[in-house]
């Protein structure tokens, strides 16, 4: 079709002129009969979104006989704009399909590369796994520093086995193995939100559940989809927080209007359920699905710490009206949402050792973020930031929480305990500006400084963590719920520390 172009004078007709057509070539197409002649023709360009003609829209001779007039040109003008978008949404129709072939593929590749291979499946399902108690899981002071990854896989299929949820929901064995070493395999080598982050975010969960005595508060889906929701609360971390996201302008912020990282998880979670020979909620009626799917998603989301500072003051008046059962659906929920802030923050609380390594973890990440430059944050010290977070986000939730039984009490004492050992750094590092300026820390310094605050610690004057009677999952409903008593906390001793020596890097734990 050659060139179109037109005219438009209001008081005259519309000249339509082709070029590089005669009679013969353009009546060609609309009648082989050789009698045909063209009498007038009214040709109309059609647009695309761009305003490049992509077709044009051509009349010959009109039926009366009568040549095309002003109005003909209006009324074919108007068909030819719905033409033309016509045409656009055919051509994006065909865009998105193919665009949907491509993401099928990618979808199809990456599932197959974060899907745990055979031979990783079979290694663990071919392993001896120890009783939870053997692994210390029960614990509060559970340390997974010292374990080996192949341990950390162990000890989390330790936590199905004994909370009876492989045998309750029919999991195959192959799929349990399979799913948790693809988990394992979907966390980037981050410092910190890695996957022993994660591991030990569900061991918390495990711990707070029956050894804390909150047990009796949920069915068996809801501590299916709790140890679920923590083992893939961060996912695909990329060691950067929201904000970082969102100032970066990344796809994952333009993808989710809040709670980025979060929703990623979550997105990322059900990718790996829906991967070949990792669906481990394969077995649920159509209605279980639904609800635990819907409650890991509540779970991961509830991990955002924005959405903890809305929720906070809600479970504080709950706890301060003396709520034990949490029967109702919202309070259900609230009371889930700041288990799982407890867990994700759970490291604040650990004994003295294991958390100044996670903290230093926790600041090495921080700083490859790079948010704020080591320079910027080279003049304040680790124990500011870290008696800040402990001030604003641990203690009122730890307090709240033994408060609600005391089986969770010993978190609170944790937490306490290393607020005045971070408390007693930040004095010490005061003490040595004033004096001697800044001396320059060495590996024979965070040891001594270790070295000391342990041996206050295990003297008689520290808080030393109340017994707690642990509830296995095997006890019957009725033996569960009587374990739970409501008792009033009384005020801890502050711990004697004496003057630590050295100085350390900074971080804010998150």
């Amino acid at each position: 079709m050659g060139d179109v172009s037109y005219d438009i004078n209001l008081n005259n007709l519309i000249e339509s002129v082709i070029h590089g057509l005669d009679s013969e070539n353009l009546t060609e197409s609309f009648d082989e009969d050789q009698n045909f002649k063209t009498k007038s023709v009214l040709c109309m360009p059609i647009y695309n979104s761009d305003k490049k003609i992509i077709g044009v829209t051509q009349l010959i001779n009109k039926i009366n006989g009568n040549p095309f007039n002003e109005s003909d040109a209006n009324t074919i003008e108007a068909f030819s704009i719905f033409t033309g978008l016509g045409i656009h949404n055919c051509q994006m129709y065909e865009n998105a399909c193919k665009l949907m072939a491509k993401q099928s593929v990618a979808l199809e590749v990456l599932s197959y590369h974060a899907t745990a291979q055979n031979d990783e499946t079979e290694k663990l399902m071919t392993c001896d796994i120890p009783p939870a108690e053997n692994l210390g899981l029960y614990t509060y002071e559970f340390n997974d520093l010292l374990m080996s990854e192949d341990e950390t896989l162990k000890s989390t299929i330790a936590m199905f086995r004994d909370s009876n949820i492989i045998k309750k929901f029919r999991i195959p064995y192959d799929v349990i193995c399979r799913w948790t070493c693809s988990v394992k395999k979907n966390y980037r080598p981050v410092t910190y939100h890695n996957w022993r982050h994660a591991f030990n975010v569900a061991q918390t969960m495990f711990t707070i559940l029956y050894t804390g005595g909150l047990i009796p508060l949920f069915d068996d889906l809801e501590v299916f989809a709790l140890l679920a929701g923590c083992l893939c609360h961060d996912l695909d971390h990329r060691g950067t927080n929201n904000a970082f996201q969102v100032k970066v302008e990344s796809p994952l912020a333009m993808l989710y209007s809040t709670s980025v990282m979060e929703h990623h998880h979550f997105d990322h979670c059900i990718m790996i359920l829906n991967s070949e020979g990792n669906n481990i909620f394969q077995s649920l009626s159509s209605e279980e699905y639904r609800k635990v799917i819907k409650m890991l998603e509540h779970a991961i989301l509830s991990t955002d710490l924005a959405l903890y500072f809305k929720k906070r003051g809600d479970f504080k008046k709950i706890v301060d009206q003396g709520e034990k059962e949490f029967q109702e659906p919202i309070k259900k929920d609230l009371l889930k949402a700041m288990m799982m802030t407890v867990c994700d923050v759970a490291a604040i609380t650990k004994p003295w050792e294991v958390q100044y390594e996670v903290a230093h973890l926790v600041a090495n990440e921080f700083f490859e973020q790079g948010d704020i430059e080591k320079t910027q944050l080279g003049e304040k010290p680790i124990m500011n930031f870290q008696n800040a977070f402990i001030d604003a986000i641990c203690i009122p939730v730890y307090k709240m929480f033994a408060e609600l039984n005391p089986g969770l009490e010993p978190m609170f004492v944790g937490v306490t305990n290393n607020r005045n050992n971070w408390q007693a750094l930040a004095e010490d590092n005061e003490r040595k500006k004033m004096g001697n300026g800044h001396a320059k820390i060495t590996d024979m310094d965070k040891e001594k400084e270790k070295e000391e605050i342990k041996e206050e610690n295990d003297s008689p004057q520290t808080i030393k963590p109340p017994r707690t009677s642990k509830v296995k999952p095997d006890q019957p409903l009725t033996a569960r719920k009587s374990s739970i008593k409501s008792k009033q906390i009384t005020p801890q001793k502050k711990v004697v520390i004496k003057e630590p020596k050295g100085k350390t890097k900074i971080c804010t734990l998150m």
